[in-house]
């Protein structure tokens, strides 16, 4: 007689086998996520669930990070009008799987029609409103000519399959959320008067969450630029739409403009902060620089100890952060047309002689924080998304019209916004931009010379793997969010989500002040500081960082910031 064979007797190595099954499907890929909401296959983190939808729609086809960057830059060109964006440029980071490294600068241009003074009045005092509104105030875009070097780089799906689904987007249209109706209505009057030959931007009455935004013409260009990639925009009736606006509204983007803008790979800024690799943007961006000097400038301090939002901790890093924003405004520009110190910049010598001058009992002035000296010859509505892929791959890309909506010029007949980033240069030496950043002659306008960015878009390794990519919009506060989650992570010990959501102050050197978003400090923090002479200044919402952490699990842990509608999705 067959004996019956009792599971319950094997019980401890069904559960070794189980475990052993388990663990294999996950290494292949087959479990891409765990219990805990961490995904093994990739991850898109954006400013907005449409856009994060579509990039993770191509990592599943088999598309690489470079692939998602690309659709999900153009998706939110159609999906996030504020910031999204055919109309401006941006910054990439990218990591290969292997570790290779790159930069690419996509920044806006002046026009070739542009000139130093050309902000000032008869007095030669700057007229904010021409930098910011109307067509005078647009640079020559960067993002079309940014997305497609990415891809002939690094891509590995066809062009038209990655630019299609904003197609879609544009033409179907798509429900706007509750942020978006509110932005909408919000900057009716804007466009109304900017756009006199009529936008989709504008409806009869109010814009309310769950209505359709529908765009044919922006459809239209975005099928100019799926057939026929750089050309579709630079050239052709979309250029020839947007030259014939610069005309309609006194602007100086001319076709040669068009025809004759490159973006630029650079190599990336590389650095160390305790264990870990920075890899960030050099120059034209202030940002990569900006962030090593601020990571150095406390990795002596023993902010762990002292915890996060504690008043030596908040001191230290404003400290830092004073001294930063001082260089930036007088050594940081593009550097095709200006020498940047860059070396001397982040050097640990120079960087903690610049540390060495504070007092606990007393915050620094400004006024008395001048610039190092060397012998040498972003409303805030830029966007900021993280990809990794099933291989490895990694992008961080931070994307800006500069100003909310931009210029709030649409191009008629090819429906997309015009940034207003004439606006980050120095208009006038010593005047504050609209950010109330400071800059000298380092950033004064030139005619095909980039101007100066915060943006940061980061991506750090531990050990030689990948441990996070890392990036948000927000202006000059772009630099200090980026700064303030890293150390949240690597010092504080928080989750992607939780150093995302966790409350942000910031000082940049002028104003002399710190703003600090509601709930960031308790009250005795606030009392110690306030004693030591430091101006607290309440704020609304301090960035959107958008960032992913690799774990040691090997799962990739999203966080997406809840001050928008950002979206995390994985698989």
């Amino acid at each position: 007689m067959q004996k019956t064979i009792r599971l319950k007797h094997f019980a401890p190595l069904a559960g070794v086998l189980f475990i052993a099954a388990t663990l294999a499907a996950c290494v292949g890929g087959q479990l891409g996520k765990n219990n805990s909401g961490e995904y093994r296959n990739g991850m898109v983190v954006s400013a907005n669930a449409e856009a994060s939808g579509v990039g993770l729609n191509i990592l599943k086809k088999g598309g690489n990070a470079v692939d998602a960057a690309v659709a999900v830059q153009f998706a939110l060109a159609v999906v996030y009008p504020n910031a999204g964006n055919l109309g401006g440029g941006g910054f990439m980071v990218y990591r290969s799987a292997s570790g290779e490294t790159n930069a690419l600068d996509f920044r806006e241009k002046a026009p070739g029609l542009a000139f130093k003074d050309m902000y000032l009045d008869a007095a030669g005092n700057p007229v904010k409103e021409k930098s910011l509104d109307g067509h005078l105030a647009a640079g020559v875009p960067g993002s079309v000519a940014g997305m497609v070097e990415a891809h002939q780089k690094y891509g590995k799906l066809k062009w038209a399959e990655l630019v299609q689904p904003a197609v879609l987007l544009a033409r179907n249209g798509f429900k706007i959320t509750a942020r978006t109706a509110r932005e909408l209505n919000r900057e009716k009057e804007r466009f109304v008067t900017y756009n006199p030959l009529g936008t989709a931007l504008v409806k009869e009455g109010e814009w309310a969450e769950g209505d359709v935004l529908v765009q044919n013409e922006l459809a239209n260009t975005l099928e100019q630029i799926r057939d026929k990639g750089r050309a579709g925009f630079y050239e052709g009736p979309v250029a020839d739409s947007l030259v014939a606006e610069m005309k309609r509204g006194a602007g100086i983007i001319s076709a040669a403009d068009l025809k004759n803008y490159k973006a630029v790979w650079r190599k990336p800024i590389v650095g160390n902060y305790k264990a870990y690799k920075i890899i960030t943007m050099p120059p034209t961006s202030s940002g990569g620089i900006a962030l090593l000097q601020l990571l150095k400038s406390v990795e002596p301090y023993p902010l762990k100890r002292w915890g996060l939002n504690s008043d030596s901790t908040v001191q230290v890093m404003v400290e830092a952060e004073r001294r930063v924003y001082a260089d930036r405004a007088t050594h940081l520009g593009d550097p095709d047309f200006f020498k940047v110190p860059q070396k001397q910049l982040i050097d640990p010598a120079y960087i903690k002689s610049r540390m060495s001058n504070f007092n606990w009992a007393q915050a620094s002035l400004s006024s008395d924080i001048k610039a190092g000296v060397f012998n040498v010859p972003e409303h805030e509505e830029t966007t900021h998304f993280s990809i990794v892929d099933r291989d490895g791959n990694a992008v961080s890309l931070t994307t800006t019209l500069n100003g909310s909506y931009g210029s709030a010029v649409v191009v008629k007949g090819a429906g997309f916004l015009l940034n207003n980033e004439m606006d980050d240069f120095s208009v006038k030496p010593g005047a504050p931009n609209m950010y109330g950043l400071l800059g000298g002659e380092a950033n004064a306008i030139v005619p095909e010379k980039r101007m100066l960015s915060s943006m940061t878009p980061t991506i750090i390794e531990k050990d030689g793997k990948l441990f996070m990519v890392v990036g948000t919009p927000g202006g000059s506060t772009i630099m200090t969010s980026v700064f303030q989650t890293i150390i949240n992570v690597i010092e504080f010990d928080k989750s992607m989500q939780s150093a995302v959501t966790a409350k942000r102050f910031h000082h940049q050197w002028m104003p002399d002040s710190v703003y600090v978003e509601k709930g960031t400090l308790d009250s005795a923090a606030v009392l110690e500081l306030t004693k030591r002479g430091y101006h607290l200044k309440p704020r609304g919402p301090i960035g959107r960082v958008d960032a992913i952490l690799k774990t040691k699990w090997g799962y990739y842990q999203g966080g997406a910031d809840p001050r928008g509608d950002d979206k995390a999705m994985g698989w």
